[in-house]
């Protein structure tokens, strides 16, 4: 009987131990850190007093410091502009130190991944800067850093981080797929991507839909985008980047794909970057018809700053990334 009964339970599935963590954050994540922790009961926000001295230098507390001891800490960053990237970079750096189990940082953009590469002497890839910077994170008492970040501009640069530093390479690509398969017309989808670069970085995991791959072509004086690839017509078209700036290239893949023949063309982005308010463009109030608008536009909350300045207006849905956060944190 002991040995059935010992037997019977080797055989029954474990459930694993949730680590318990702790989160910090930076001021303009507090949104996000609060969804995070809504998702998970095995997350406790912690806080840090973000002041500043007279001169404009940080002036920074890390509260309750001494009861976090040989407890897992993790930091939620966003390094949204380089006025704000040293005052996180100093907590990030004295986190490890107070004597934690282990340490990971999130940084759901990282925001130099597209000055990767040198095309003439006297180019900076800055790139390779800042994954320097994090790759001298401290230790913790549990070994080296944990660094996620989600849809890099490139995969190489994976190798831009040392060997004191573990990088986790997530994406924001199951909640594109959880969010298509809610559509109405969820059977008439295909995939767009706006050059050859999109395609190698995403192709792969949207295997399931048809495919048009566009490309910029030199006439005269003008790089326009022209199809090289697929056929839109009659479709919903969902164009697919890591990324968002000004948004130019994206306003011209939908106008070719529109004159194709597409039934309606939508977007979505990992990272919202769009300097300068060039988020506008694409508002369904700024549009000049049917013709000229995008169905939806789906963003994640990468960049909490974007977020908040374009408040949910049409086109724009924000697929949050907080429940696989969560998930990245029990790695």
């Amino acid at each position: 009987m002991e040995v059935a009964a010992a037997a019977a339970a080797a055989s029954t599935p474990r459930h694993k131990v949730k680590k318990q963590i702790n989160l910090f954050y930076c001021a303009e994540c507090e949104e996000l850190a609060l969804k995070i922790a809504a998702a998970s009961d095995a997350i406790q926000l912690q806080s840090i007093n973000w002041r500043n001295f007279p001169d404009g230098f940080p002036n920074l507390f890390i509260n309750n410091a001494h009861d976090i001891r040989g407890q897992h800490v993790a930091f939620l960053a966003s390094f949204s502009s380089p006025a704000v990237i040293f005052e996180q970079i100093s907590v990030i750096f004295a986190l490890p130190k107070l004597f934690i189990a282990s340490f990971t940082l999130v940084l759901p953009f990282f925001p130099t991944g597209s000055f990767e590469r040198v095309e003439e002497e006297g180019d900076v890839a800055t790139a390779f800067t800042l994954a320097r910077v994090l790759s001298m994170i401290p230790k913790s008492r549990g070994g080296p850093t944990s660094v996620v970040i989600y849809d890099i501009h490139a995969l190489q640069e994976r190798f831009y981080f040392g060997d004191d530093v573990l990088p986790c390479f997530e994406t924001g690509i199951p909640l594109l797929l959880q969010r298509l398969r809610q559509l109405p017309d969820a059977d008439n989808i295909t995939i767009a991507f706006p050059d050859d670069g999109a395609w190698k970085r995403f192709h792969k995991s949207l295997v399931n839909f048809p495919m048009v791959v566009c490309a910029k072509v030199r006439e005269g004086d003008k790089r326009i985008v022209r199809i090289k690839e697929g056929n839109p017509e009659g479709r919903h078209v969902v164009i697919v980047d890591d990324l968002v700036q000004s948004g130019g290239t994206l306003r011209e893949c939908q106008k070719v794909l529109a004159a194709h023949g597409a039934a309606k063309v939508s977007a979505y982005v990992t990272h919202a970057v769009f300097p300068n308010q060039s988020y506008d463009r694409f508002m369904t109030a700024n549009s000049a018809g049917p013709g000229d608008q995008f169905a939806y536009f789906w963003i994640t909350d990468s960049c909490p700053q974007t977020i908040k300045a374009i408040n949910q207006q049409p086109p724009f849905e924000v697929l949050s990334l907080a429940s696989s956060i969560a998930d990245s944190l029990q790695i």
